[in-house]
């Protein structure tokens, strides 16, 4: 009898603990009740899904072939729960408004007004403008360095992190593109590859730093700097993809990879005599700043703009600023190694 109170009395713990991890719009009564309907009737009112009378596979539960959903619709992978979740969370939300309510989160989201079956369309232009940015960057920086500056003897560039960059302008793209890919449909697959995609960034970004802050131009000291870092990165991302999505935990490594980075820039902008310093400064004090949007969240205004899209927005000037600061730094290296061989 004793073992059995004890196994009731853990369930009842779990379960409460388990109201205490849910958002506050899932765990509403109300909104649960609308979810259990639409499935049944398809419809929220006047809103009804069109995804309700297909299958998952986009096969139609009564009706012939021709009626399955098109392929360029299945891609965005909408199914009836989810549509009946999404026009839940809006009915709710018109609701709670009308009473005097703030908005709240449900699943882990704020409520985000779609576009097109886009769930987030202003992060998502923000991020292809990110991803824009970037490729402008590495590209104004690999004909600078390849048709504006002079070359060693075996024709190789003088400045000795070329390769470097190179490498931290696909690290960036590619962050930048699953970024697209996850705010245009959040799903198990998008979500693991954005972040994945972001740690290994900052991951190589902080090698960089290291690299570049303390002149490290070896190979063997290279290696012996970046092996640490990248086992710890890859680490981190098998953990993500393969044992657990820990929000909190994969927070904590990239503010800290971030912060780490940050400091070591502007300590170096504060001794060294860079001509382009003030460029890393603006950088590294706006990247602070921006870097506090991603700790303080509030609700999307009117439902499209939220403080992670105002951190997209201000990192597309930065990026600009901070390629012109590695175009500069490359050729302030190549002046300085070219005087030096004279």
């Amino acid at each position: 009898m004793a073992r059995c109170r004890l196994l009731l009395f853990l369930a009842a713990l779990s379960s409460i603990f388990g109201l205490l991890h849910a958002s506050a719009g899932d765990a509403d009564p109300i909104y649960s009740a609308c979810v259990d309907q639409c499935e049944k009737t398809g419809c929220v009112g006047d809103e009804c899904s069109q995804h309700c009378n297909f299958t998952s596979g986009g096969i139609p539960i009564d009706g012939p072939w021709y009626l399955q959903e098109p392929l360029y619709l299945r891609w965005k992978q909408w199914d009836c729960l989810s549509d009946c979740r999404y026009h839940c969370m809006l009915a709710r939300e018109k609701e709670r408004k009308k009473v005097g309510l703030k908005p709240v989160k449900y699943h882990g989201k704020w409520p985000f007004q779609r576009v097109n079956g886009i769930q987030e369309p202003v992060s998502v232009a923000l991020s292809a403008l990110n991803l824009a940015m970037q490729f402008h960057g590495w590209v104004s920086f690999f004909i600078f360095v390849n048709y504006k500056l002079p070359f060693r003897p075996n024709r190789k560039p003088f400045y000795e992190y070329t390769g470097l960059w190179h490498i931290y302008a696909i690290f960036a793209m590619n962050s930048w593109f699953w970024s697209v890919v996850f705010h245009s449909r959040d799903v198990d697959l998008t979500e693991k590859l954005d972040y994945s995609s972001a740690v290994a960034l900052l991951g190589f970004s902080l090698i960089l730093a290291v690299l570049r802050v303390f002149s490290v131009t070896d190979e063997a000291a290279r290696v012996m700097v970046s092996a640490p870092l990248v086992a710890f990165v890859t680490t981190h991302i098998l953990y993500l993809n393969c044992y657990q999505l820990d929000y909190g935990l994969n927070m904590k490594v990239c503010l800290s990879m971030g912060i780490l980075q940050l400091i070591l820039w502007a300590v170096w902008a504060g001794v060294t005599r860079h001509p382009s310093r003030w460029k890393l400064w603006v950088v590294v004090i706006g990247g602070a700043l921006a870097a506090l949007l991603e700790i303080y969240d509030f609700p999307p205004y009117r439902g499209f703009v939220d403080a992670h899209a105002l951190w997209h927005a201000t990192t597309i000037p930065l990026t600009f600023l901070w390629w012109s600061f590695v175009r500069d730094d490359s050729e302030f290296r190549t002046t300085a190694l070219i005087k030096k061989a004279k």
